[in-house]
């Protein structure tokens, strides 16, 4: 009875998380099949980050004035028409590819709007959680978010592969669009509340998004999450852009890849499991700098000197089944900590100082392994040092990249978890 009770209380939240799940695995599988086939028209690391780095680049620059309008904009509209407009660049890389006119390039200007969509679509998102919630289902609903998002990792490499091999990419954007479709109509269908004790409509988006990154300024706590977040990010982004490079050279490149990213989403999908049930920590901000630590200590390590594919699941295994605890706790404290009414400025002023390192990991992820870790391992002669570490042939520069990555988390989490600021939130997230 008492798990149909939150249910029941979480309706809302569980139509849209759902369908717009369902959608998301549409688009994971043609983003996915879209990076396959970049790196097989160009065998480069750079070209591939590209395509991220196109993403995130509008969505970093554009996210403080879009959280104002955020605000400001009825959330349904602002997700009907930013969910039509991801479909529409679907549409047109499917036009390009039955034309046989598709690039890399027409890849690169889809995904720079995808990104400049995002910084409207996203905070309205996370606000639209926050009206569909009860405070006391938080954490219950990340650890729904995290599973959903589990499963699609899981699913996105076996279902993209396997559609992109017996039926080609137009297979897979159709099926992206039928997703499309059904999320949609389920979001036309739900009631999303209003914002309640919205700011008057005549105060000017500057000035609006500047109340952003001053109620951060105010609230250290906050800023001081979102900077460690924002450390974590440079590293998580230069291990995408070299996990590609590392494993799409070597036999079965394509089968390594999905595989890793299997189990990223079976160990994802457990830890969702476990953060749904777990009982409220004595300290979220430990837990948080804790799994961070665990995440950041295991994975780049094991892939930089595995040699199998066994060790590198156990490297995925122990890097991401922490993770849905982790932002279980983080959606508590955020969420408990900023004020609903300015969720919208608040968390776009978040994506664009939290998500900076993004493009900027995957430019410096793919330029090191394409022009200095690569060319290193190559020159090395077999049996030194660096040969017996991180193999020989292409992709062993990728290896070496991601012991760095490990030295560079590991140094990370140490320095946040001194920052007293950050602790200071343990009294904020009491519920």
């Amino acid at each position: 009875m008492r798990y149909w009770k939150i249910i029941k209380n979480m309706r809302g939240f569980l139509t849209l998380s759902l369908t717009q799940g369902f959608s998301a695995l549409g688009s994971a599988m043609t983003n996915y099949a879209l990076i396959v086939w970049s790196y097989q028209q160009e065998g480069s690391a750079l070209t591939t980050a590209l395509l991220t780095v196109c993403s995130y680049a509008p969505y970093v620059v554009m996210s403080i004035l879009a959280g104002a309008l955020t605000d400001r904009w009825d959330k349904k509209r602002t997700l009907l028409v930013c969910d039509s407009l991801a479909a529409l660049c679907s549409v047109a890389v499917l036009v390009l590819l039955r034309c046989n006119a598709l690039q890399v390039w027409h890849l690169y200007a889809l995904n720079a709007l995808n990104g400049l969509m995002n910084t409207v679509q996203q905070p309205a998102s996370d606000v639209t959680v926050t009206l569909l919630t009860p405070k006391e289902h938080y954490q219950q609903a990340s650890a729904v978010q995290s599973f959903l998002g589990s499963v699609n990792s899981l699913l996105t490499p076996a279902l993209a592969t396997a559609v992109l091999t017996l039926l080609g990419l137009d297979a897979v954007i159709l099926f992206d669009l039928a997703t499309f479709a059904a999320a949609f109509l389920a979001l036309l269908m739900l009631k999303i509340p209003p914002v309640p004790h919205k700011e008057a409509a005549e105060q000017s988006v500057l000035k609006q998004a500047k109340s952003g990154l001053q109620w951060l300024g105010r609230n250290r706590g906050i800023l001081h999450l979102i900077l460690f977040l924002a450390a974590i990010n440079l590293t998580a982004s230069m291990y995408n852009a070299a996990l590609p490079a590392m494993l799409l050279p070597r036999e079965n490149g394509e089968t390594l890849l999905g595989t890793i990213n299997t189990v990223t989403g079976v160990a994802m999908l457990l830890g969702s499991v476990a953060a749904t049930a777990w009982p409220k920590p004595r300290s979220r901000v430990r837990v948080i700098c804790n799994t961070l630590l665990v995440s950041m200590c295991t994975e780049n390590l094991l892939l930089a000197l595995g040699k199998s594919l066994p060790v590198w699941c156990v490297g995925a295994v122990a890097g991401w089944i922490v993770i849905p605890l982790m932002n279980a706790n983080l959606s508590v404290v955020m969420r408990a900590g900023i004020p609903v009414d300015m969720q919208g400025r608040v968390w776009a002023a978040r994506n664009t100082l939290q998500f900076f390192t993004i493009p900027v990991g995957y430019l410096l992820g793919g330029a090191l392994v394409d022009h200095l870790f690569e060319p290193l391992m190559a020159a090395q002669a077999p049996g030194s040092l660096l040969s017996i570490l991180f193999g020989t042939g292409k992709g062993s520069g990728a290896a070496a990249l991601f012991m760095v990555l490990w030295l560079l988390g590991l140094f990370t989490c140490l320095v946040f978890r001194r920052d007293r600021h950050i602790w200071l939130l343990e009294k904020e997230a009491e519920m």
